[in-house]
């Protein structure tokens, strides 16, 4: 099967990593030109990784007609924009998450992609880990029947810069982003009802910025079933990553990853690894994993496993959960969207 021909925006980290894969671990992609307003990363992404081009203007890949798909990874107050010009110049589309902040943004570029007939899919990497995709499995298998309870641990080493802080929209529409789109894909059920809780028990700084470091969020489903998610912004051991189903048939649990198995028992006590450090170790086979799904989605003409739709639905839980921890009070998700 021929090789679909990408174009890459933005030579951030996010962008990099992506650029890596596409160069040398994903066949079907044939990565030929990297795009960044900072002309410098572009050109040093391209240098790395053996790209024929780069470029400080986007809109030289959308321009480029041998150009089959691109991979967006700029600063997320572009996304909308980029895929609405993406799809209306025909262009397959790969976007990291989240589409936008705003609804009314995510809804007209969902509105350009239905109209341009071009394919979406939203970088929600962690569905393609292969323990949490087991979990999803074995749960919508029946496997635990009827499911009853979820449970969602998700911290990270260390935070952010402040910088990053001052404009990731929060920590429920940054961070918790995810958690609400693995409750959704592990749950096979949709979010109610959300009650949020948190606080600022990190970084002081972080909370002059306008923000919280620590948050426990609990969903109502539509199925009945309730969940829990637990976030912090600093587990001084390592990237905390760890989920469970319990049913009324049983329970499955996905644990952290660790850079070795091994268990030393002496004398002083009972010893292991710690988790892997950050997202990049954590999830190098998930990022490789849902880059391939896009891949062949575009190959084969099939609709992409994380679609446009699957990103507005986190970021409307997450307004529900920035206003519930403000509220002090549990919102329903049609009060943040009534559409």
């Amino acid at each position: 099967m021929a090789s679909i021909k990408v174009g890459l925006i933005g030579a951030g980290r996010i962008g990099t990593l992506h650029a890596g894969h596409l160069a040398y671990r994903i066949p079907g992609a044939d990565l030929v030109v990297v795009a960044d307003v900072v002309i410098e990363a572009a050109q040093a992404c391209a240098a790395r990784f053996d790209i024929p081009r780069f470029s400080g203007d986007y809109h030289d890949l959308l321009q480029d007609r041998a150009i089959d798909a691109v991979v967006i990874c700029s600063s997320t107050d572009t996304h909308a924009q980029i895929i609405g010009e993406a799809a209306q110049a025909g262009k397959q589309i790969f976007c990291e998450k989240p589409i936008d902040f705003d609804l009314g943004r995510i809804d007209r570029a969902l509105q350009a992609v239905a109209d341009a007939g071009v394919k979406l899919q939203i970088g929600f990497n962690r569905r393609f880990d292969p323990n949490f995709r087991r979990v999803h499995e074995a749960v919508a298998a029946g496997q635990v029947g009827v499911p009853h309870i979820l449970r969602i641990t998700s911290r990270d080493p260390a935070p952010p810069p402040l910088s990053y802080i001052q404009v990731s929209g929060g920590i429920f529409l940054d961070m918790t982003i995810h958690d609400f789109d693995m409750a959704r894909y592990l749950m096979g059920s949709e979010v109610e009802e959300v009650y949020a809780a948190g606080n600022v028990l990190v970084d002081p700084a972080i909370g002059e910025a306008g923000d919280v470091d620590t948050a426990v969020v609990t969903l109502r489903f539509a199925n009945g079933a309730i969940g829990t998610i637990d976030n912090s912004r600093q587990a001084v051991y390592g990237y905390d990553q760890r989920v469970e189903v319990f049913g009324s048939g049983g329970m499955i649990c996905a644990g952290n990853e660790t850079a070795d198995r091994t268990v030393l028992s002496d004398a002083e006590g009972v010893h292991a690894a710690l988790p892997l450090y950050f997202f990049v170790e954590r999830y190098t086979e998930a990022y490789i994993a849902e880059m391939t799904a896009f891949v062949e989605a575009v190959q084969q003409d099939t609709p992409p496993p994380v679609s446009g739709l699957d990103g507005r639905a986190p970021v409307v839980i997450a307004y529900a959960a920035a206003r519930s921890m403000q509220e002090g009070r549990p919102v329903r998700l049609d009060e943040v969207d009534p559409g």
